[in-house]
């Protein structure tokens, strides 16, 4: 059988079963190595070589990668929620933003407030604010926060006929309002376009995303940094 022959060849496979001290091991796979290379003419598979010579620390599994900024995966990949237990009540903060290109007829009819829908920007305004309050119903692995401040501020840029969106978010707690502010700003330009859409479906809303933060174990971040 193959297996005889081989064993018959590599003298080195008797031993291995024998019992080896850790200091070893490494020189009698090194052995065993240049036994099957002449046998074989090819070196065995290093990763063969690498994961028996690493010893016992080898059979440990290797989550570095999978945890380091992934606090929404389980050690088995599943999604999870974040256990904020432990943490301390700090004073939390988040600055987000947006843009909704409107095109210029879309945007004379919103600065002249002339959109069937009627005032385009106290709607979308309102609008941001209920959805900072309900992002945890939204976004499954978000957590429900007590808000203690939302603002939402809109604006007309006259130079690309936009609307200019602005939200902040506030809590004392244990977690982060970051998700609070960017859906705030996400959901007043969804309604933006939703007052306007009837004039025109080329409305685009674009570059949502964080712009400052402050609070919690990061400290304060703001972006560019």
């Amino acid at each position: 059988m193959l297996s005889q022959r081989i064993v018959g060849a590599c003298p080195s496979l008797k031993r291995m079963f024998c019992t080896y001290g850790s200091h070893e091991l490494a020189s009698a796979i090194q052995e065993l190595n240049k036994e099957m290379e002449s046998v074989f003419g090819q070196p065995p598979s290093s990763r063969f070589d690498s994961t028996v010579s690493d010893g016992p620390a080898s059979n440990s599994p290797k989550t570095s990668e999978s945890t380091s900024g992934l606090t929404h995966t389980s050690n088995s990949g599943e999604a999870q929620m974040v256990d904020v237990s432990p943490k301390e009540n700090t004073n939390r903060t988040a600055i987000a933003s947006c843009n909704v290109i409107l095109g210029k007829h879309v945007f004379d009819l919103v600065l002249a407030n002339q959109m069937a829908k009627g005032d385009v920007l106290s709607v979308a305004k309102i609008a941001g604010i209920t959805g900072a309050k309900q992002t945890s119903s939204l976004i499954p692995l978000c957590h429900n926060i007590n808000l203690s401040h939302v603002r939402v501020d809109l604006k007309l840029n006259h130079e690309d006929h936009s609307v200019m969106i602005e939200g902040e978010a506030s809590t004392t707690g244990k977690t982060g309002v970051e998700m609070e502010a960017m859906t705030a700003v996400t959901i007043a330009g969804l309604t933006v376009y939703d007052m306007c859409k009837a004039a025109s479906k080329d409305i685009v809303i674009t570059d949502v995303r964080l712009k400052h933060k402050t609070g919690g174990k990061s400290g304060d971040w703001s972006s560019g940094q």
